[in-house]
């Protein structure tokens, strides 16, 4: 019964990793930009959750629809100023991490002058709180809420990118922005979109990393965007659908190593990341490239 716990608990629980990495691998995908400040726009969304609670008695299941124009916004508006900038540079992927990295600086000094040090947690019963049995066995409301409002959002993303007109002009920019432009495609304002888009779906996982996590602090980024790194090479980077298939994965293998060998689980990102770069350096679904 352990193993069936562990793999359904896992899928659950991987549901949310799926969307803790996929804002990652957005942002990549919109300019080429690595986010090294991308946990710390998940715990942004933890305290907008938190403040929304706690000053407007708002449920973090609303905060999740709440905190996505407002982070589009922002990340649309911070791509628009930085992006012109990172394109005219020689090395624009290692100048983006040298800025985001002084960034994630930046908003982890802000949070903790605003916030303290001390981390903030939301009640349980802000959500629904029965737990979900399956075969017996009882899986944290959590765990489920959380992927019952996590599984619409992405198949939502999916939809607005293979379905919608800015969609299709995002994977055309994405694929090649030169021919893009060529097509009439304006690359700048839809790879700015596509960015504020990335940086929203960061949010909502900060709404939820919450619960996951048992509370939100202003040091935890760094440690949530090795985790997002981990899955998105697992998975291929800038394949958001293996991303997404990745973070599932990723959960099982998470749970897997909770139940059974639960003082070693933490090094669970660290192993799937050398694994793969050993194995499979393009990732679980990239194509392996001709070397000329």
């Amino acid at each position: 019964m352990l193993f069936e716990y562990a793999i359904i608990g896992g899928i659950l629980l991987g549901i949310f990793y799926a969307l803790l990495a996929v804002g990652l691998n957005v942002v990549y995908g919109a300019q080429k930009i690595i986010n090294l400040a991308h946990g710390d726009i998940i715990m942004l969304g933890g305290y907008g959750a938190w403040e929304l609670y706690y000053t407007y008695h708002i449920s973090p299941i609303l905060s999740t629809i709440i905190v996505i124009p407002i982070t589009v916004v922002l990340g649309y508006g911070l791509n628009r100023l930085i992006a012109p900038r990172l394109l005219k540079s020689a090395d624009p992927e290692m100048l983006s991490l040298i800025l985001f990295f002084g960034l994630s600086e930046v908003i982890e000094a802000l949070a903790s002058l605003v916030f303290g040090n001390a981390a903030r947690a939301l009640p349980v019963n802000s959500i629904p709180t029965s737990r979900l049995v399956l075969f017996g066995q009882g899986y944290s409301a959590t765990w489920w809420v959380s992927a019952s409002v996590i599984l619409p959002l992405l198949g939502i993303f999916l939809v607005f990118l293979n379905r919608t007109s800015i969609g299709l002009q995002v994977r055309a920019v994405i694929s090649d922005a030169v021919e893009a432009a060529v097509a009439g495609i304006n690359a700048k304002r839809i790879s700015g979109i596509y960015f504020g888009i990335g940086f929203a779906l960061a949010a909502c996982a900060g709404v939820w990393g919450v619960f996951i996590y048992g509370g939100v602090s202003p040091t935890e980024g760094p440690a949530i965007t090795v985790t997002a790194f981990a899955i998105i090479v697992f998975g291929s980077l800038g394949n958001t659908v293996g991303t997404i298939v990745a973070g599932v994965i990723f959960g099982i293998f998470y749970q897997l190593a909770q139940v059974y060998i639960p003082s070693w689980s933490n090094l669970v990102p660290y192993v799937l990341v050398i694994a793969t770069m050993l194995v499979r350096p393009q990732g679980l679904f990239g194509r392996r490239q001709r070397i000329a």
